[in-house]
């Protein structure tokens, strides 16, 4: 029996509805802002969590049966994979899919097979795509589970290895290609170290740099005109990871003359291990221009790793959708980066977690389209810096000021006023009244 065939589709049906299996905020049709829910929000399917991932963690074997009826590490597998992949994007509405290379096939010993294996199994994909529509959101190469790389892809110590790397990135590059995929994906999962003893840092972060402007040449030379990105983390599986948060990432794209081809892919899980909100590491990437996609999961706060978890707090969705907003819209979407929890382990589980999740993101789109039309947030921050409007700020603001004259204006002020309150427990009071009044 197929893995979702006792799976209906999945329809919007209300929050009034206590049926598990429908969407009870997502409704793809619904007119937000002048514009489609369903265009607001491009979900895409992950195909390492959701084909794959089926439970195991450092103390236990697999809970959950992800084989689809086939022999693991098998070709066959393979093709079970796309079959219910594509099944379950179907029933969902999900209009992408996001992946590895090494999440569609088994790794071979000689990557000439792999890469074999791989032309086998994008035909199979290929032709799914054209039957149902659904399309490639982004896809990478998988540089950091094979013992390989236990020292980095790009920042690796061994010619060999980096070599071996870049043969990765091409094949995954032209897959992507032939996928149509909207952009291509660097998640430097093992691009760190562990201390400074044995590191040289300027070379490891020059030789990332020259192993993703080869990336972008080789596919630019194929006709590829979609975005690349990075996608910021600051620790697991390295101690310190070279894309720390957004700023890190933006600063190290400028450097290296990156920043024209790139734009940042923000995991929710991988802001908060820095330190950040969410909305924090979105907001930076929006002003600078380089928010591109979206790891649409959330951690949990009492532990300190990468649990990607399926999202449903609603105030961090909501916030996320409000930078999203401000910032135009992406260029990529939300790819679903997150996994069922360990008991939970039936292919019903797996729906209704992605259920969950677009519902969440509904909410949040709801919440945000509700908190710009108030206009009360926008009214105070404009109000907040009004000083810069006029006078002596304006002169500031437009660049015609010198620090002589500052002080100069500054003596005449004895001691200046306070600033005005930053009233933020009234804002959120506000947005408390907005959401739920």
């Amino acid at each position: 029996m197929a893995a979702f065939e006792n799976i209906p589709a999945i329809r919007y049906e209300g929050a009034a509805s206590e049926n598990p299996l429908a969407f009870h905020f997502y409704d793809p049709e619904r007119i937000v802002l002048g514009r489609k829910m369903s265009e607001h929000l491009p979900f895409a399917m992950s195909w390492w969590h959701t084909l794959g991932a089926a439970g195991t963690d450092m103390f236990g074997r697999d809970t959950a049966d992800k084989s689809f009826g086939a022999e693991k590490g098998t070709m066959a597998h393979a093709r079970a994979k796309v079959d219910a992949g594509f099944d379950f994007m179907q029933k969902l509405g999900i209009r992408y899919f996001c992946f590895h290379d090494v999440d569609l096939v088994p790794e071979a010993d000689d990557i000439k097979e792999t890469n074999r294996r791989l032309d086998e199994i994008s035909d199979h994909i290929l032709a799914k795509m054209n039957e149902t529509g659904i399309k490639c959101l982004w896809g990478t190469a998988n540089l950091f589970s094979n013992p390989r790389y236990m020292n980095g892809a790009g920042s690796t110590n061994s010619a060999d290895v980096y070599c071996f790397a870049a043969a990765q990135v091409k094949k995954a590059i032209d897959l992507t290609v032939k996928f149509g995929g909207k952009a291509y994906l660097f998640w430097g999962g093992r691009e760190g170290y562990e201390t400074l003893l044995n590191t040289d840092v300027k070379f490891e972060q020059e030789n990332i740099a020259r192993l993703m402007h080869m990336a972008v040449d080789y596919a630019r030379s194929l006709g590829f005109t979609g975005d690349f990105f990075i996608e910021p983390k600051p620790k697991e599986p390295m101690k310190h990871q070279y894309d720390y948060d957004a700023a890190t990432a933006i600063g190290f794209l400028r450097e290296y003359g990156l920043d024209k081809d790139f734009k940042l892919n923000i995991e929710a899980n991988h802001a908060t291990l820095a330190g950040h909100t969410f909305e924090h590491d979105l907001r930076i990437a929006g002003m600078n221009g380089m928010l591109g996609s979206i790891d649409a999961n959330q951690g949990d706060p009492h532990l300190g790793w990468d649990t990607d978890e399926f999202p449903f707090d609603v105030y961090t969705a909501t916030y996320c959708m409000l930078e999203v907003l401000r910032a135009g819209g992406l260029t990529g979407g939300f790819n679903f980066d997150a996994k069922c929890r360990r008991p939970s382990y039936t292919m019903e589980d797996l729906v209704e977690s992605y259920i969950l999740g677009m519902d969440t993101y509904a909410l949040g789109l709801l919440n945000a389209e509700k908190i710009i039309k108030d206009g009360r947030l926008d009214a105070f921050v404009k109000e907040r810096y009004a000083s810069f409007e006029s006078g002596i700020g304006k002169k500031i603001r437009d660049g015609n000021s010198t620090l002589v004259e500052l002080a100069a204006y500054a003596d005449t002020l004895g001691a200046p006023a306070l600033p005005g309150s930053g009233k933020a427990e009234h804002l959120e009071a506000v947005v408390n009244q907005i959401l739920f009044g």
